[in-house]
């Protein structure tokens, strides 16, 4: 494995969001958490409380927040080719091919992007299909494109709003695999939510839990198994355990997390 990049730090400082109806429904509230350059992270919690909502105010898609989002130090607020983002539907266009889509905005003609290309599409394991259109391409092959497209701008932090959240069960299981490979090789600094318990131990390093209205960060947990990683032993379902408890006790923290 590569040394850990120096960069893609990430820091949430106070981050706060409410929406304002007939009532103030406080979404998420006064969320400070600090990731390491490098790390795989998973967010997990009960359905409303704003997982998404912070993934999109990191990525930059969601500008009405309070607090403060860092990268490596400096104000990153806004959208930025720093940061990938990764939906859980891949948003391929059905009009270009594998390697088009990859490319983006930037033209496969220049020998530069080509070879850029031509790397990420090993990266993802896609050889054989540069020319194949999202049409004739399975549910993971695309999540796959996806992925390599984000990565085609080399950003210092993945973000990933449960990608594989519409896979069957098998599928999902092998871009696991997929992406912890990527991940091994890049190591880019990532954070995946997810409503999946055994896919948020299957991945992370560190499991980030969150309790619902308003959404806080209620604890965070070390994942120290060791990689590649089997679900099915006794390290696996002790850990998986203890996450499920800390998303079942009652109460929250209102503290800051460095990880």
């Amino acid at each position: 494995m590569s040394a850990v990049t120096a960069t893609g730090r990430l820091e949430l400082i106070g981050v706060s969001k409410s929406f304002r109806a007939a009532d103030i429904n406080h979404v998420l509230a006064d969320i400070h958490l600090g990731i390491s350059p490098g790390q795989l992270v998973t967010i997990i919690g009960p359905s409303g409380c704003g997982k998404s909502t912070l993934l999109k105010i990191i990525a930059g898609l969601d500008s009405d927040y309070e607090g403060t989002v860092l990268l490596d130090g400096t104000d990153a607020g806004g959208p930025s080719r720093k940061k990938g983002f990764i939906f859980q539907e891949h948003r391929l266009f059905p009009w270009l091919t594998v390697e088009e889509n990859i490319a983006a905005d930037q033209s496969l003609r220049s020998a530069e992007i080509r070879q850029r290309v031509d790397e990420m599409i090993g990266l993802v394991r896609l050889n054989g299909f540069e020319r194949a259109y999202p049409k004739e391409l399975s549910g993971g092959m695309s999540q796959r494109v996806a992925i390599a497209r984000a990565l085609m701008q080399s950003p210092q932090v993945l973000l990933l709003d449960e990608p594989f959240g519409a896979l069957d069960a098998f599928t999902r299981a092998h871009m696991q695999e997929a992406l912890l490979d990527i991940w091994r090789t890049n190591r880019t600094t990532m954070l995946l939510v997810t409503h999946d318990l055994d896919e948020a131990v299957f991945l992370a390093e560190k499991i980030v839990v969150m309790d619902a209205r308003p959404g806080r960060v209620k604890q965070v947990l070390s994942n120290d198994l060791p990689y590649p990683r089997t679900r099915y032993g006794a390290g696996f379902q002790q850990l998986r355990a203890q996450v499920q408890r800390v998303l079942e006790q009652p109460g929250d923290t209102d503290e800051g997390w460095t990880i």
